[in-house]
């Protein structure tokens, strides 16, 4: 397995791994989501790739106080492997580098495998409620 940041010959590659990992919802539009950030810190946008195909994503952000961590997903055939861990490893090693000091993100409360995956690396829920606002409708859902 190699990680390595995203290239633009991963984008549909990309977009039917986050179909098969239902990541996707109506009101996000994906291609959208990866052609903004290709124009803001494109280099925490990573892929896992094994026999040349992407198995896994993670597309990172940081904005200078806390860093984030959204669209990580594997196939579901190369689960169980540590792709998912590896890809969260290597997005942490990037933000500390950058100074980084504590990242965030959100899981939907039902989705208790992925919450305990992330429990395993040492994250712990914290007491507060996502807020969030659309500022750009990019479709209509």
């Amino acid at each position: 397995m190699e990680i390595r940041v995203f290239r633009q010959d991963d984008f549909e590659e990309v977009i039917m791994l986050w179909e098969r990992c239902d990541l996707l919802r109506p009101w996000n539009d994906p291609e959208m989501d990866i052609e903004r950030k290709m124009h803001c810190g494109a280099d925490l946008f990573m892929v896992a790739e094994v026999a040349g195909a992407v198995v896994g994503s993670i597309m990172g952000g940081y904005d200078g106080h806390r860093g984030s961590a959204y669209y990580l997903g594997v196939h579901p055939d190369y689960r169980g492997r540590g792709i998912a861990n590896a890809l969260i490893s290597r997005l942490e090693k990037k933000l500390i580098a950058r100074g980084c000091p504590k990242i965030q993100l959100m899981v939907r409360e039902d989705n208790e495998a992925v919450i305990g995956m992330y429990e395993k690396l040492d994250y712990e829920p914290v007491d507060s409620v996502s807020l969030g606002k659309r500022l750009i409708e990019d479709q209509e859902y």
